[in-house]
């Protein structure tokens, strides 16, 4: 076979905060490792989270890591593994630290210690006054980090495949995953990374939905070659959706806004939140600041002429604090908008922005599947981190600000289990040829320029940008903020559709853009499966729970759906297991009502 192959001891696929912090672990103990990612790492996603990174400091007010544990366990509306939690919350004071001491330029306080602002769905002493607990660098914490992790592998001497596009993971009849196929974005030549062990850190599908915060690269891959390779998806209907996007564009507003003191308001000049959320009002967990936007515009209190959006207000703030501590923030407003928040309030409405399912994972970042009668095995050698695993921390609905925490404790993680397993496995498993061939058919498929598929029943004509266009239509239509029976159901079907559709779909002319026409058609693929089990997942949930609101079934039910669902390609089968409610040192947080 004349394609070229490399061996590491390591492959991380994905160059955003959760993969180079496993990176650095690993080159740091002399494994060799090798990062691929379809874009030059300091352009991951993680770039662009805004607001801060959770931590129990207390270096602005009284905080312990078990109170960090209580907020998370009930922002997760009781759907998050309790143990994963409290593994996170206890490792984050010493993970940012750790971060300070790699070069993270964190925002201080005056007596030089890490500044911290309030979040949603923060409280001291288990749910009682507004706790400050996001450590931030200013308002672009993430791009801080992930400058910073990828300067420190750089002198760690981590081995980079900037822009290359992973295929599919290879294994063999066993099952053990054994590398990638990957290709070069400028050249198109193939690639076979073998690597004793395997960390996915891919990153989310916010390109599932028309209105989204997330970059044009946040297609799902990690999650989907996970899918082709036999494991489940866990929890997929849990989609969070940010209560302040800017309104029609969806460009990210920090909830960091809110927590500096901004409010949202109605046409009415009405501070709306303290309905809701008469405690905490604008700093409610963000499934229920974004149910009560969507509720004052279907009731007819939006703003603006079509009345389709709420302002959110923070030029009572001042310009010293804007300036201070949201430049970015303030500098979207005027790029996009035109608006100096400053100076007049910002239109928002709720947008697409986290995954919070993804592949199932433990404490270590080991991929996990189910055996037995509610147990569960690790796949040796395989690991996830970050937006694309599940671990589950975040359960039905995740806390502002344990997003940067997850990728870097779980990163982490990952990089210490795999230093132990490298030690007792020494050598490379042999990589059959056959295993390889699924992943070559697969980018075969594409490398004419169009399906070589007839079909009488779907349109020859149709393009991979116009059925892109279609899915995330379909997502925001059918699988929304609020959901019912009868529109996942057709959700479910247009999806379908959309799946077969793809098969007779042909690709941009590939005489000078052919390797971009190409990744857009693989990334579409993945997209259309997780869109499925997204759709599949929700319409099988008969409950409400956090991020999935079910408008015909509308309260929580623990007696029948406190259990994590899986998701299988094959036949686009569900199962279901229990959440793991019993943490590892401390008593567990029973279900009780969630509000704030």
């Amino acid at each position: 076979m004349n394609i070229a192959q490399r061996k590491f001891d390591t492959l991380v696929i994905g160059a955003g905060g959760a993969g180079l912090r496993a990176a650095l672990q690993l080159s740091q103990a002399d494994a060799t490792v090798a990062v691929v990612s379809k874009v030059f790492p300091t352009r991951s996603h993680t770039v662009a989270a805004q607001g801060g990174m959770n931590a129990a400091l207390g270096n602005v007010t009284d905080d312990n890591w078990h109170w960090h544990m209580y907020d998370t366990v009930k922002g997760s509306d009781y759907l998050g593994d309790q143990d994963a939690i409290e593994y996170m919350c206890r490792a984050a004071p010493n993970t940012v630290v750790e971060l300070e001491h790699f070069g993270v330029p964190f925002s201080r306080l005056e007596n030089g210690s890490i500044y911290q602002r309030p979040f949603g769905g923060q409280s001291q002493n288990f749910g009682g006054e507004q706790a400050a607990r996001t450590c931030a660098a200013a308002d672009r914490t993430g791009h801080a980090m992930l400058h910073t992790l990828y300067q420190q592998n750089i002198n760690a001497k981590t081995h980079f495949f900037d822009e290359f596009f992973a295929v599919d993971l290879l294994k063999n009849k066993r099952g053990d995953i054994l590398g990638v196929l990957a290709f070069d974005i400028e050249s198109g030549e193939k690639i076979i990374i073998e690597a004793k062990t395997t960390l996915i850190a891919t990153g989310g599908a916010g390109q599932l939905f028309r209105t989204n915060t997330n970059a044009s690269i946040n297609t799902g891959d990690g999650l989907a070659m996970a899918l082709r390779a036999g494991m489940p998806l866990q929890d997929m209907e849990f989609f969070q959706f940010h209560p302040t996007g800017v309104a029609g564009k969806g460009m990210l507003i920090t909830e960091g806004v809110r927590g500096e003191g901004g409010y949202l308001i109605n046409a009415e000049g009405e501070r709306f939140m303290e309905r809701y959320a008469p405690h905490v009002k604008d700093l409610a967990s963000r499934d229920v600041v974004s149910r009560a936007i969507a509720i004052e515009i279907r009731e007819g209190r939006g703003c603006g002429p079509n009345k389709d959006y709420v302002l959110l207000k923070m030029n009572h703030l001042g310009a010293e604090v804007i300036k201070k501590r949201l430049p970015g923030i303030r500098d979207t407003c005027i790029t996009f908008l035109g608006i100096d928040p400053i100076d007049q309030p910002v239109p928002v409405f709720p947008t697409a922005h986290y995954t919070m399912g993804g592949i199932p994972t433990n404490k270590n970042a080991q991929v996990v599947v189910p055996i037995g009668t509610g147990g569960e095995e690790a796949i040796p050698g395989l690991y996830a981190a970050g937006e694309c695993a599940c671990a589950s921390v975040h359960g039905a609905n995740r806390l502002g600000g344990n997003s940067l925490l997850d990728i870097v404790v779980f990163g982490r993680a990952a990089g210490k289990h795999i230093i132990d397993y490298l030690k007792t496995h020494r050598q490379h498993q042999a990589l059959p040829d056959e295993s390889i061939e699924p992943a070559l058919q697969r980018l075969a498929h594409w490398e004419t320029g169009a399906s070589e598929h007839e079909s009488s029943d779907y349109d020859k004509n149709v393009s991979v940008a116009q059925l892109k266009n279609r899915l995330q239509q379909v997502m925001e239509e059918y699988c929304g903020v609020f959901r019912t029976e009868d529109v996942l159901a057709d959700g479910v079907k247009a999806v379908q559709d959309i799946k077969e559709q793809l098969k007779y779909a042909h690709i941009s002319d590939h005489s000078s853009i052919f390797n971009t026409a190409r990744i857009e058609a693989l990334e579409l693929e993945n997209l259309v499966e997780l869109g499925l089990a997204t759709v599949t997942s929700a319409l099988a949930r008969q409950e409400s729970r956090g991020a999935h609101s079910r408008v015909d079934y509308q309260q929580r039910d623990d007696e029948r759906w406190m259990k994590h669902s899986l998701y299988y390609l094959q036949d686009n089968r569900l199962c279901y297991k229990p959440v793991r409610t019993k943490p590892m040192t401390v008593d567990t947080f029973p279900p009780k009502e969630r509000v704030y």
